[in-house]
């Protein structure tokens, strides 16, 4: 919950240096204030302020599984424009290419597919174990 700005009508101006300006835009990036003033007011006024916590082996995780999501994507586009494809097809000739080429597109999904699995598995693991 964010604190009303009512009844602030008075003005605290100070200098800093650039090392001190640093120090306080540091703190203030890895704490829960939205705002650097709240950040220094209840610095100030001595008044609890939350930090952030980050898990470095979930961000890992969530990074890798944003990947395989994207991967995951491409074959799913890949698969819809063979399907695409295959419904704009009139002649036999043109649908004997379209199952020759769908077969080694098949074999590659499930391939990759499999080696997703085996991804997600793994991390499974890492992430059981720590």
């Amino acid at each position: 919950m964010e604190e009303q700005n009512s009844g602030r009508n008075r003005w605290l101006h100070i200098r800093l240096n650039k090392e001190e300006f640093n120090q306080i835009d540091k703190n203030f990036k890895a704490s829960a204030c939205r705002k650097r003033s709240d950040f220094v007011r209840r610095n100030l006024l001595r008044k609890p302020i939350v930090m952030k916590y980050r898990n470095e082996s979930l961000d890992k995780l969530l990074q890798e599984l944003i990947q395989l999501r994207t991967e995951l994507n491409f074959m799913g586009n890949n698969f819809n424009q063979s399907v695409k494809k295959l419904h704009t097809l009139f002649e036999i000739s043109d649908l004997r290419v379209w199952v020759m080429a769908f077969d080694s597109d098949r074999d590659r999904y499930f391939s990759l597919v499999d080696e997703i699995k085996k991804h997600i598995e793994n991390l499974a693991q890492k992430w059981l174990q720590s």
